[in-house]
């Protein structure tokens, strides 16, 4: 079974996310090749224009992507 996922791309979203306290995916995003999850972090703690801290790491809003996982439909 996949798995549905919400890209956190707004600063409404991180917000959302934030408040929730919600599980957020890491995913390292490079030109040509396939994405890759570069943590299955945690809540996220902070967020600027430029950055996320999440689980206490700070990663690149340009570089990363971050997501949430979505609940199942039955």
């Amino acid at each position: 079974m996949k798995s549905t996922y919400k890209v956190l791309s707004s600063d409404a979203d991180l917000f959302a996310a934030a408040l929730a306290q919600v599980k957020v995916y890491v995913v390292q995003l490079m030109e040509g090749k396939p994405h890759v999850i570069a943590d299955y972090a945690g809540p996220v703690q902070r967020y600027t224009p430029d950055d996320v801290l999440v689980a206490g790491m700070c990663y690149s809003r340009e570089g990363f992507e971050f997501r949430v996982r979505l609940p199942q439909k039955e």
